[in-house]
């Protein structure tokens, strides 16, 4: 199965499949020239990598790599994991999630971490059989009065 990382001629394909991934979660925003224009952004960047998988793409990880204090090393979070509908069931997202490891494996990272959906069973079964486990509730907050 086809693993890569995503170089800037893949812009419109890493924008189409997080726009996918958005409207898959039953979400509407933001907008795709918003998740294009982020792509644009962050690609070039040190510290973020897109990785996709089939050919042509059907699977997309996003990376996000930052210095941890507590390592001495990089960590790698795993921001986002999408399969297409159509490419569900194939291996897909373990040939994507694997591959991730071994560029944070390859960066010198120490950790990754990523999250997923308390009610999302399947995804949760792929990252422990990958190695990851739970290590305590990851939280978050919205900054309403920032938001659209």
């Amino acid at each position: 199965m086809t693993v890569r990382v995503a170089g800037p001629d893949d812009i419109d394909v890493v924008a189409r499949l997080l726009t996918e991934f958005r409207e898959h979660e039953g979400r509407d925003w933001p907008p795709e020239e918003a998740i294009r224009a982020g792509v644009e952004r962050l690609m070039p960047r040190g510290d973020t990598e897109y990785l996709l998988g089939g050919d042509p793409p059907a699977g997309i990880v996003q990376l996000r790599y930052r210095w941890g204090v507590w390592w001495d090393a990089e960590d790698c979070n795993v921001e986002d994991v999408f399969v297409s509908a159509e490419a569900r069931g194939s291996g897909l997202g373990r040939a994507l999630v694997s591959f991730a490891i071994e560029r944070a494996r390859e960066r010198g990272c120490r950790r990754m971490e990523l999250d997923t959906g308390a009610d999302n069973a399947p995804a949760q079964g792929l990252y422990r059989s990958l190695g990851f486990f739970d290590s305590g509730i990851f939280m978050r907050r919205r900054i309403d009065e920032n938001l659209p």
